[in-house]
């Protein structure tokens, strides 16, 4: 743990466990390609931290707080994992420690599919843009598939423009690639009959769960009700809110991120800190 005063996004030392063995990995295997001439500047523990801190609070990397590594070392690494796959690798081996932890099998045989359109800043490319009419949303669509605990299978970012159907097919397809035991999903009215074919060349049963036409208010939609819960999860996180990345695989990092912090605290039953600071018995703090 480090010695400065922690904030509340910061890993314990149970949800640290989870992750440190491959994160360690990672640096033995860049050590042993590099000259060995320098010695690692800055704990893996505390790049992480800094990582949860923007994805939890929002804030912009260079408004960091100082008493965390100096902003472009944690960018480098965000980006560096990002590209090279440990973000997803670390958010993977997660997913099958919660499933396992359920009681479940460590790999999916069903997902549920949907879409979220999200505003984006202005440092997004025009290109990368587009206008949801349904939601009069401009901006990014998150298209995912999660499993039927709601824990991500698939995570595709394209413009907002993209329809369901178009993005319902693709993410068919990274999830028979991915996940080639998954053989039933369900998605809502939105998708239409060529994601069912679509899915069926796949292997992959697709049903559609409409609404009740005569339902009035709101009303939980048996399945469905999982993958808004997802969605639910992910805006808890505040640099989620809208879409702030420049480029769409930093935005599937973010999500993997945000994930990755839901399930440490699911392995380790910790919904909050589990570090407070020394009080007195009237509450002030104890320098």
């Amino acid at each position: 743990m480090s010695d400065r005063r922690a904030y509340r996004s910061d890993l314990s030392d149970a949800r640290w466990a989870l992750i440190e063995p491959i994160l360690e990995k990672w640096r033995a295997d860049r050590t042993g390609r590099g000259l060995g001439i320098s010695p690692p500047k800055y704990s893996l523990r505390e790049l992480v931290n800094a990582i949860l801190y923007v994805n939890r609070t929002g804030v912009q990397w260079e408004y960091l707080p100082h008493d965390f590594p100096p902003t472009e070392s944690v960018y480098h690494y965000y980006a560096l994992w990002e590209a090279d796959g440990t973000t997803e690798a670390i958010h993977n081996v997660l997913r099958t420690k919660v499933r396992v932890h359920k009681g479940r099998g460590a790999e999916p045989t069903a997902a549920i599919i949907d879409s979220q359109s999200t505003k984006t800043s202005s440092n997004v490319p025009e290109s990368d843009q587009g206008v949801d009419m349904g939601k009069k949303v401009k901006g990014r669509k998150r298209h995912i598939a999660v499993d039927t605990l709601g824990l991500l299978l698939v995570v595709i970012i394209t413009a907002a423009s993209i329809q369901d159907s178009a993005g319902g097919k693709a993410v068919l397809d990274h999830l028979s690639a991915a996940h080639p035991t998954v053989t039933k999903s369900w998605v809502d009215g939105g998708y239409n009959s060529g994601v069912v074919t679509h899915g069926a060349s796949k292997g992959i049963d697709v049903e559609v769960v409409r609404r009740d036409p005569d339902t009035k208010g709101f009303k939980i939609l048996p399945r469905r009700w999982v993958v808004e819960r997802t969605f639910g999860w992910l805006v808890l996180h505040r640099r989620l809110v809208r879409d702030y990345e420049t480029r769409a695989e930093s935005s599937q990092a973010m999500i993997h991120w945000a994930m990755i912090d839901n399930m440490g605290r699911t392995l380790t039953a910790q919904n909050t800190q589990t570090w407070h600071d020394p009080q007195s018995e009237n509450g002030q703090e104890l320098l």
